[in-house]
């Protein structure tokens, strides 16, 4: 559903607060909801003053942290909302099992070894989940030296994350080429428009209307907005124009303020960054290139974004992608293989 705008009184407040019935409240994420007596909304005060008190309060309850399990609500409460709705979804199910592992061990008592036990035994459920655990494990243990509960790093530089190779996957043209001839005339242009910009799922189907401006397309980034809040303006040119034209027809006769939309003229994406319309879209019409056309092996919607990052020059991707290096554009995104000249 389309976010309704803040109300004047609510302007300025810390995220999740809102002013009602005379006082101000607290709606926390739902998975954080045990950290403030299992409420949706939690009643903070009836003055500004109040409320920021019962803040403070509530964040006191976890800032003299002794064990792992009081520093991960600690970490839950004050970091985590500040990311990105999936990453804060993903590192929330790290979270929990963290916690079932080392809950009750005090935080000075965590040694390498223990993470390490942790690490083989998660990663028999999957080494890339048990890497996104150690990542979190870690930066909570930044956490907590900057808030003064403990005097060194157990993890950083002692401990080794699984090695997983990246995925490797190439799309041909003309893979894509004979995916097209069994598309809708909506995904076709979503996947034309996808790569000409090489803007991620959730920001091609975060674009408004109003995004659409005299210099460009100007996108904010959903995965760093928050952290960094840089935002890009894609340039227009007569391809890229061309390429939103055909999708601003499609869409004459649902009224909406988003690019891309449902027939009831909502976004795909919602606010977690989840989009499990669209994902049902894009699997139907893989299955359909598959027993349809010659294309052998699926590619994944991300697999475009790889594309379009191989086909050009690095830095050109780099920028596009909007990679603050080109380690990661090249490590993770150039998939098309290296062309050699022999040696005579």
């Amino acid at each position: 559903m389309v976010p309704k705008p803040r109300l004047d009184i609510n302007k300025g407040l810390p995220a999740g607060w809102r002013h009602k019935h005379g006082a101000y409240y607290y709606r926390p994420p739902i998975n954080l909801r045990d950290l403030w007596d299992g409420k949706t909304e939690y009643r903070l005060g009836k003055t500004l003053s109040e409320a920021y008190r019962e803040w403070a309060d509530k964040l006191e309850l976890y800032s003299n942290a002794k064990i792992m399990g009081e520093l991960f609500d600690r970490y839950a409460l004050e970091v985590i909302p500040l990311k990105a709705p999936k990453t804060q979804d993903s590192n929330l199910i790290s979270i929990r099992k963290l916690k079932a592992v080392f809950g009750e061990m005090p935080i000075e008592a965590v040694k390498p070894k223990h993470v390490y036990q942790f690490r083989d035994l998660r990663g028999k459920q999957g080494k890339t989940a048990a890497n996104r655990d150690i990542e979190v494990l870690s930066h909570t243990f930044s956490k907590a030296i900057e808030w003064g509960l403990c005097e060194y790093h157990p993890i950083k530089g002692k401990v080794r994350k699984f090695s997983t190779p990246p995925r490797r996957r190439y799309v041909e043209d003309w893979e894509v080429q004979e995916a097209l001839t069994v598309a809708s005339p909506l995904l076709a242009a979503y996947i034309n428009l996808k790569l000409l910009t090489g803007l991620r799922r959730g920001d091609l189907l975060s674009i408004r209307v109003s995004d659409l401006k005299e210099d460009g397309i100007h996108v904010n980034p959903r995965k760093t907005s928050q952290s960094s809040g840089k935002k890009i303006i894609i340039e227009w040119t007569d391809a890229l124009r061309n390429a939103v034209d055909v999708v601003i027809n499609l869409r004459n006769k649902v009224l909406s303020i988003w690019l891309f939309h449902t027939n009831r003229g909502q976004p795909y994406i919602k606010e977690n960054g989840t989009a499990n319309g669209f994902d049902s879209i894009w699997e139907r019409f893989m299955s359909k290139a598959l027993s349809h056309t010659a294309l052998e092996i699926r590619f994944t919607e991300h697999d475009l974004r790889a594309k379009v990052a191989s086909d050009i020059e690095l830095n050109h991707a780099k920028a596009l992608l909007g990679h603050s290096n080109s380690e990661i554009t090249n490590r993770i995104y150039r998939r098309k293989p290296e062309l050699i000249k022999p040696s005579s």
